[in-house]
C-alpha cells in the first residue's frame, strides 16, 4: 500500500508519514496543495491523506481536482474543522472519508487501511494457492499455518498476491512498501524477499524473474 500525505504543517506531516512507514505502509509527504496535486498525478497511490486547510491550493480545490482527475486514489480529509456541514461538503467533493482533529493515529492508520481496502479490486481476502491474506485483520497463512510477517515481508506479499501472477518490478515494490525516498540501489528488497521466503516455506512460491522482478505464479 502506498500513500501520500498531503499537510501543511511539516512536523505534523512527517509525523505521519513516519507513523505509516512504521506501519509497514508506503507514505510520500506533500506540505501544500500544487505538490500534493502534482505528486497525486504522477504516482499511483491507494490513499491521500488531504489537510483541508493548505496554502496555495485549498484542499477543497486538491480534492475535487483529485476526484474528478479519474485517480482511483481514496481520499481522506482532515481538518480542524469538524462540523456535520464541514464533513458533508468535503464528502461532496469527492472525500471518501473525513477525520477531525486532534485525532488519534490509531484511527488514522485504521481509516487508511479501510480506505485501501475499497479501492478498485481491493478484495478483502486474498487467495493464492494454498497462500490466504486477510487483508482486513493483516493475517497471513499457508496451508493453514499461520505466518509471523514484519510489516515490509507482509507489504511485499500483498504487492505479489494482488498482481495476481503478473510481475512487480523491484523498483515497483520499493515505491509501494517503502515510498519516493528509498535507495533504487539498495538490496533492501532482495533481502527482504529472501526472509519471506524462508517463513512461507516449500516449495517456494515466489518465482525470480531475471531482469524484471517477482511474481507469484
Amino acid at each position: 500500500m502506498r500513500v501520500l500525505v498531503v499537510e501543511d504543517q511539516a512536523e505534523l506531516a512527517d509525523d505521519i508519514a513516519d507513523g505509516l512507514r512504521d506501519q509497514g505502509i508506503g507514505a510520500d509527504v506533500a506540505y501544500d496543495g500544487p505538490t500534493g496535486i502534482e505528486k497525486a498525478l504522477m504516482n499511483s497511490y491507494d490513499v491521500v491523506i488531504l489537510d483541508r486547510d493548505l496554502p496555495k491550493v485549498h484542499g477543497d480545490a486538491v480534492c475535487s481536482t483529485l476526484a474528478g482527475s479519474g485517480s482511483a486514489a481514496r481520499i481522506l480529509m482532515l481538518t480542524a474543522a469538524a462540523t456535520v456541514g464541514d464533513r458533508v461538503q468535503g464528502l461532496n467533493l469527492g472525500a471518501d472519508d473525513y477525520l477531525g482533529k486532534p485525532f488519534a493515529f490509531e484511527e488514522l492508520v485504521a481509516r487508511v487501511r479501510s480506505l485501501a481496502r475499497r479501492a478498485p479490486a481491493a478484495a478483502p481476502v486474498i487467495v493464492r494457492g494454498d497462500i490466504v491474506f486477510d487483508r482486513a485483520r493483516r493475517r497471513v497463512s499457508r496451508a493453514g499455518r499461520p505466518l509471523s510477517l514484519t510489516r515490509k515481508e507482509m507489504g511485499i506479499l500483498e504487492e505479489l498476491l494482488a498482481a495476481d501472477g503478473a510481475v512487480i518490478s523491484t523498483e515497483d515494490l520499493l515505491e509501494r512498501v517503502w515510498d519516493e525516498n528509498a535507495d533504487p540501489f539498495t538490496r533492501t528488497v532482495t533481502v527482504t524477499i529472501g526472509r519471506l521466503r524462508r517463513k512461507l516455506g516449500e516449495p517456494d512460491p515466489i518465482d525470480t524473474v531475471t531482469g524484471s522482478g517477482y511474481r507469484l505464479p
